[in-house]
């Protein structure tokens, strides 16, 4: 029994220090631009960071816009005809817009626009509108999201870093979500 319970114990030191490693990531000068599943800084500079229930009372309230980063995987140019292929489904929190491949940390100019432009139409173009950024836990798409619209003029910026996973992890509804047109 006390050989279980030491094992236990140093399990739950291990996980613990797993765990508060993302504290310990730095914000990085820039944007991430590689290994983008990865742990996440606690902070965002200029943004607020929201927990689950800073999220859920945000949406309830419909006081935010939210957006969902996740990149969104095309149908491959090569495949032969006839080919079945399934798109990959996507759920995010009910009403959010979904502006796909906009977390990257570089973003062609095309992207980038889309990115702009509907932000622009999102927020009625009132840069003062609060943007709730999210896609998964431990990715850094939507902490490069969010500090790229700081750094768009946008003032009231919001990281919700649990994403989609926190999410469900509360048992809060998610929807079938479709990728905002050019």
């Amino acid at each position: 029994m006390r050989r279980w319970r030491g094992t236990l114990a140093l399990a739950c030191v291990v996980l613990a220090t797993f765990a508060a490693r993302g504290a310990d990531v730095p914000e990085p000068q820039g944007y991430r631009t590689a290994q983008y599943r990865a742990p996440t800084p606690a902070t965002l500079r200029g943004a607020r960071v929201l927990t689950t229930a800073d999220a859920r009372q945000l949406w309830e309230s419909r006081a935010a816009v939210f957006i969902d980063v996740m990149p969104h995987a095309p149908r491959p140019a090569n495949l032969p005809a006839g080919t079945i292929w399934r798109e990959r489904p996507r759920s995010n929190i009910p009403g959010s817009i979904w502006l796909p491949d906009t977390g990257y940390g570089e973003l062609a100019p095309v992207t980038e626009k889309y990115l702009r432009d509907n932000l622009a139409r999102a927020t009625a173009g009132d840069r003062a509108r609060l943007l709730v950024f999210y896609c998964l836990k431990e990715c850094w798409m939507s902490w490069n999201a969010a500090k790229r619209a700081l750094t768009m003029g946008y003032a009231n910026v919001a990281w919700y870093p649990d994403g989609t996973d926190g999410w469900a992890g509360a048992d809060l509804p998610l929807e079938q979500a479709t990728p905002v047109g050019n």
